[in-house]
This record gives C-alpha cells, structure tokens and sequence, in this order.
C-alpha cells in the first residue's frame, strides 16, 4: 500500500480527520483520537487487540510499534516486507478506527454522526 493509498483509505472512513504532525508523518484521527499513522518513510502504525498483537508481532515485516507498544499499548507497526498485504491492512487500518470509535464517549459518537 502507497502512503497515497493510505492516505485515501483512510480518508473514506466516516469522520476520519487528518494532520501531519511528528516529523511528517500522516496522522489519521477520529474525535481528536489517533487510530492510524503514515510515518515520513512509510511504516504504518494501528492499534490492534490483545490477541491480534501477539500474532502480528511475530510475523516479518511487522513489530510492536516503537513508542507506543514501549509503553504497554498494542500498537503495531508495518515497516517491511513482507507484512501485510494491502487487503489484511485495510482490515487491521479498519480494525483500528473500530477500536478507537468504541471507546469515545456517547456524545463524541453522537456527534461525529457515529
């Protein structure tokens, strides 16, 4: 997936928001909260379950994002190949604003039209 295929997919998810912020890196927001990240040379970073980051964490390509997960949160990165292919990213990148969705509080939800 290019960062302009990211950047597109991530722009069609509803009320997705966008920043560059950190350097460079694309920064995709729902109710002000990140759920995925396009670094400056194209590693992509999303937010994944308990169970899913113990499996990805393993595979090539792919790594416990270096300074969220440090901190004991289950992000993952995509920075090589293999990794994902573009089908199971767009999953893990849906995933991810599923997740980020679920915990806004009600009136956020309500708000975004969620």
């Amino acid at each position: 997936m290019t960062r302009d295929d990211f950047n597109h997919f991530c722009a069609s998810l509803p009320a997705a928001s966008h920043v560059v912020q950190w350097g460079g890196s694309d920064v995709w927001k729902l109710g002000g909260k990140v759920f995925a990240i396009c670094g400056l040379h194209g590693g992509v970073t999303f937010k994944v379950s308990e169970t899913a980051f113990e499996i990805l964490r393993e595979m090539p390509g792919l790594r416990p994002a270096p300074y969220l997960a440090s901190r004991g949160l289950k992000w993952i990165q995509h920075h090589g190949k293999p990794g994902l292919g573009d089908e199971d990213l767009r999953h893990y990148l849906t995933e991810s604003y599923r997740m980020i969705a679920a915990a806004l509080p009600r009136r956020t939800r309500a708000a975004l039209g969620l």
